[in-house]
């Protein structure tokens, strides 16, 4: 209790030192902890993009390149599925509802989608929520567009706005299907997933738009409005991919060999947590050295702390020597200067962790609008905690050297330095 009570008496007298110390290492701590919580949000997020959906079918390729294409529009499909395909998957008994998804086209830099009504009544995020409208209604008639979040606010769209759907997936086309413009009928609300970035339309929609183009190019001479489209049949040749949701999680993989094993055409089904599996392997490498590089700054913070104590060692010279003089052991003033550096540090990691903690409370929801990120404020957890303890462990280490050079101090040296 004594050596507690001087150190703290010891800090006070230098506290503009004392104060920046604990700024440092705070401010290193905070970063450390909020790599942690992002890696987990960012983690999480990409988990909840899709819920309660327990096969995604597509043509053969890698899980990955399925998953990244049909579940978060990065990328493109290799191939095609046909719709003879998806009428056969969908009958099968084992599964419960199945949504189509057609992709290859944009609008301004947003994917556009075409789906049927089931997708609106069975894609789920985040543990199960359901799709809701904050305006509107999903589409019914063949040019009716419904809108996502971030399309809706990047884009100014309301209630009955005309939108033009471009050939491609580029940011930039200069290809579009100008004759045949779609109507905003809805607009949804806000999910933190890739529906925000997307436009819906209907499977019947997308062929109508490339009812006169072939090989990707519009027929010359060959127009038809879009009242002649309305005319034709208009059932799909073949989609992207599909979602599938089956009566029983036992028929998962029975289900999947059977896709990856149909005979008319080759195909590829994955199960989501396992393909986000392959994704965190990948950016695994990543996440490790954003981590180094968080300890390294904490690291840093503890050197810098450590030079502080020996920078002002000699000036304290004489301070030793008094307590020595008036009966402090060598141990005590070990014990003095190791109990400095723990507080140091200990009040670094705490003012840190509250400054986590007052930062996520401002920025969470800013975080989750822009880019889908939801991190909690939970308490932290049981690696976080051995995190912090480790760090005031290592502080009280790195306080060692300079408590040692004091222990062997002596009385004489001490008083030989003139002021």
């Amino acid at each position: 209790m004594i050596v507690a009570r001087l150190a703290w008496k010891s800090l006070l007298g230098r506290r503009l030192t004392a104060s920046l110390t604990i700024t440092a290492i705070a401010i290193s701590v905070m970063l450390l902890l909020a790599v942690e919580r992002v890696r987990t949000g960012a983690r999480q997020s990409f988990a909840d993009t899709i819920s309660g959906t327990d096969l995604v079918v597509g043509a053969r390729s890698g899980s990955l390149q399925l998953l990244l294409y049909s579940v978060f529009r990065i990328g493109n499909a290799t191939n095609n599925m046909s719709w003879k395909s998806f009428e056969e998957l969908a009958a099968e008994p084992d599964v419960a509802w199945s949504v189509p998804l057609s992709l290859g086209d944009s609008h301004r830099g947003f994917r556009v989608l075409g789906t049927t009504d089931a997708y609106f009544t069975h894609y789920r995020y985040r543990g199960g929520k359901p799709l809701a409208f904050s305006a509107g209604r999903p589409f019914s008639d063949l040019f009716e567009a419904v809108v996502g979040a971030d399309v809706a606010a990047a884009l100014g769209y309301k209630m009955g706005d005309g939108i033009v759907v471009a050939h491609g997936t580029g940011s930039v086309t200069f290809v579009e299907h100008g004759d045949k413009p779609f109507r905003v009928s809805g607009v949804l609300a806000r999910t933190g997933t890739p529906v925000d970035r997307t436009v819906h339309v209907s499977l019947e929609a997308i062929e109508a738009i490339h009812a006169d183009w072939r090989s990707g190019a519009p027929v010359p001479g060959q127009g038809l409005s879009a009242a002649e489209v309305r005319k034709m049949d208009l059932k799909p040749r073949e989609i992207t991919a599909a979602l599938v949701g089956l009566k029983s999680k036992l028929a998962i993989f029975r289900m999947q060999r059977a896709i990856n094993d149909y005979a008319d055409e080759p195909l590829s089904a994955i199960i989501p947590g396992a393909a986000l599996q392959e994704l965190w392997a990948l950016v695994g490498t990543a996440e490790a050295a954003l981590s180094a590089i968080s300890l390294m700054v904490v690291a840093t913070a503890l050197i810098g702390m450590m030079t502080t104590i020996l920078t002002t060692l000699n000036e304290r010279r004489r301070e030793m020597a008094i307590l020595r003089s008036v009966g402090a052991s060598p141990a005590t003033i070990l014990a003095l200067l190791a109990a400095e550096g723990g507080v140091l540090t200990l009040a670094g990691v705490t003012a840190g962790t509250g400054l986590l903690y007052a930062a996520l409370a401002v920025l969470r929801p800013a975080l989750d609008r822009l880019y889908g990120l939801e991190i909690g404020l939970a308490a932290p957890s049981l690696k976080e905690i051995a995190t912090l303890a480790a760090i005031v462990v290592a502080g009280l280490a790195a306080s060692l050297l300079p408590a040692w050079r004091a222990y062997r101090m002596s009385v004489a040296d001490g008083m030989m330095v003139r002021s």
